[in-house]
């Protein structure tokens, strides 16, 4: 069935509309070296250079959580009901 009144988008999203898809919703998986760390989480303390670590970022790039593992990563996103995917 087609609608007669369905608006079609045609051209890219601007930055903030892109930033917007998902907000509150999706969440994405990056993994981060821990002197990436204070860039994303400024008040984390610092720590020594070289470990792997994995940030949870909502759609729009805002940090929320950090963790040593991706499935720490994970559970906490479940907790907040929201979708994750990962960025390689």
């Amino acid at each position: 069935m087609i609608r007669e009144n369905a608006s079609v988008r045609r051209g890219p999203l601007s930055s903030a509309e892109f930033a917007a898809v998902g907000d509150g919703h999706i969440a994405y998986v990056k993994p981060i070296l821990s002197e990436e760390l204070n860039a994303l989480f400024p008040e984390a303390p610092e720590l020594e250079p070289g470990l792997k670590l994995f940030a949870l970022l909502g759609a729009n790039g805002q940090p929320i959580v950090v963790a040593d593992s991706r499935e720490a990563l994970f559970e906490s996103a479940r907790e907040h009901e929201l979708v994750t995917v990962s960025v390689h």
